[in-house]
This record gives structure tokens, sequence and C-alpha cells, in this order.
């Protein structure tokens, strides 16, 4: 956090601006709807890894840290053709490697986290948690990027909280201890979300790309290596391997969305990925959301709602002032 601080301290005004070139109003609005339809393909991409994910570490009985491993790695895989393709100084080209390493860090933390909680909670229940980091992304964009947020979407933002304890009800029963590898991925996963925003625009998609599953390759084979337990049948195995390349699409859309679109524009897009996992959920498992998750993902997807329009009624007076 104290680098991303440093590298923002004295940039904060040029990433509160739009990361592309302008362009007139027409080609903004072509950008916006490009990167909203990354956003929801790659959310789709994402809930099919998340079920993949539960389901070899319920089904298949595998270790997460394997799981995890093998995401990172069949990723890896798949970018060593564009390495020898483009050389390795194309693909290793970042005019920030230290925050680009610090965010591999995030990305390895925040998909452990997560498949940790995905082997105990319903996967509606794990997305809806996540629909945190969005919030706190519009939170935390102000003194970080210098995008803030004025007392409306800041009230907003509060109430999407109040739909997270909702989910959680701590005071029922007590709050599962899932819950909280959920909440570590929703930490991890707002400061890479912040950082592929601000990263976006001095580095390339591909490069972006391959520096983010470094981490979780080189440093999780020692724990997976040893904690290794091998898939009994084919259909096992096919899920283990496709695991990176859900993984590798998710994110080349998921950072294309973002090069071309606002932070505050595409994360509220988000919230789709409760219809997906739900779909995922019920198809595979034949779960559904109970009552809590269904009340609290309402209040928390209408606070979200609540800041895209602010998003958009702010973005129209700065164009009235500064046509372009």
């Amino acid at each position: 956090m104290n680098d991303i601080k440093r590298e923002a301290a004295g940039l904060s005004a040029a990433a509160a601006r739009p990361a592309v070139v302008r362009h007139p109003h027409g080609a903004h609005a072509a950008d916006r709807l490009r990167a909203i339809g990354l956003m929801c393909l790659a959310l789709v991409v994402f809930s099919a890894l998340d079920t993949s994910a539960k389901y070899l570490a319920t089904g298949a009985q595998l270790p997460i840290a394997e799981i995890a491993w093998v995401r990172f790695l069949g990723h890896f895989a798949l970018m060593l053709p564009i390495l020898f393709a483009l050389s390795p100084a194309a693909l290793l080209a970042t005019k920030k490697p230290r925050l680009e390493l610090l965010r591999s860090v995030l990305m390895a933390a925040t998909t452990a986290c997560n498949f940790l909680a995905l082997e105990y909670l319903r996967l509606d229940q794990a997305v809806t948690v996540m629909f945190l980091a969005p919030l706190l992304v519009a939170l935390l964009a102000g003194p970080l990027l210098g995008e803030w947020v004025g007392w409306r979407r800041l009230a907003a933002i509060f109430v999407g909280f109040f739909g997270v304890l909702i989910v959680v009800h701590p005071g029922v029963g007590g709050l599962n201890p899932a819950f909280l590898f959920a909440f570590g991925s929703v930490l991890t996963n707002t400061f890479f979300m912040l950082m592929t925003r601000y990263l976006a625009a001095h580095d390339k998609p591909l490069v972006m790309l391959f520096y983010s599953v470094l981490v979780g390759t080189f440093a999780l084979a020692p724990v997976a290596l040893w904690q290794w337990v091998w898939p009994q049948t084919t259909g096992q195995w096919l899920l283990l391997c496709v695991l990176g390349l859900l993984g590798g699409i998710g994110q080349y859309l998921f950072v294309h969305a973002y090069r071309l679109a606002p932070a505050s524009s595409v994360s509220p897009f988000l919230y789709l990925q409760l219809l997906t996992n739900v779909a995922f959920g019920y198809a595979v498992f034949g779960d559904l959301p109970d009552v809590w998750t269904l009340i609290g993902s309402s209040v928390i997807i209408a606070s979200g709602v609540y800041l895209l329009h602010r998003e958009r009624v702010m973005r129209q007076e700065v164009e009235r002032v500064e046509p372009v």
C-alpha cells in the first residue's frame, strides 16, 4: 500500500483523468460500451473458474494450494508462446516493475483466499461478499488515484457495506469462519483493481497479463507440490487443466475493460456475477441463494447502481464545462 501511495502521490492529477487520449463524445460512449461488454464476458469466465475450483476442492478433494497453483501454471503456460513470439523483452518491458510484482502478489493472495472461501461457502455467498470490492474501489480511488467521490456516493458506499452485513448476518448463529477468507479476498482484490486501473495507463495489457501470474506460478509451487493429490478421473484432470485457460482469458478481458473506461464506470457491472454464480451454483451443486443473500445483494446492487448513476451525472457536468 505504501508503494502505491508513493507512486500515485505525484501523479494523482494525471491518474484522475482517463487513461486514453480524449476523443469526441461519441467515441467515449463507444469505449464505455465496449468496456462494459468485456467486463460482463470476463465475469462469466470468472464464474466458470470459481465453479471449477469449488468442484475440485469439494468433489475431487484436491488441496486448495494445488488448485490455485495449477490455475497460475496453466495461465503461465498459455503465455509462453507469446513470450517466444514477441521475445522476453517485450513481455517484461514494464515501466513500473515493483508495482507489477506487487500486483502479482495481490492476484495470488486474492485467488488463494477466494478458493479457500469457495470450499465452504456457496458461490452466491462468496461473490456477494466480493461485491464489497467495487465499493472499496470507489472509496479508495480518491486518496490513491485522485478520483474523489461526493457525499452522495459516499453514503451509497456505506449502504453497500450494510448490505454485506445482511449477507453475513454475524449475529444470527455466529459468523461462518469461511467469510474471513472472503473478506481477505475482497481486500486484496480491491487493491488489485486499483493497481490494474493505474498500471493500464503505463503498461500494455499483455505485459500486465504476464506479470500478474509470476508470483502465483513460482511462489505457490513448493506448497502445491508438497500437498499434491493426483486427480482420480479424466473429468477432474480436464477441469484442473482448464483453470489456467479460464483465468487467462478472464484476466485479459478484465485488463482491456479497465483500459477503455474509468473504474467508476466499469466496476458497478461486477454485480452481474451474482446472476452467473447463481446459475452455475444451481446447475452444478443444486444451490440456491437464501433470504439473507437475496436481501443483502439487493441492497449492495442498489448502492452500486446509484454509484453508476452519480458517476454519469458528474461526467456529464464535466463535459458541459469542458466540451470536446
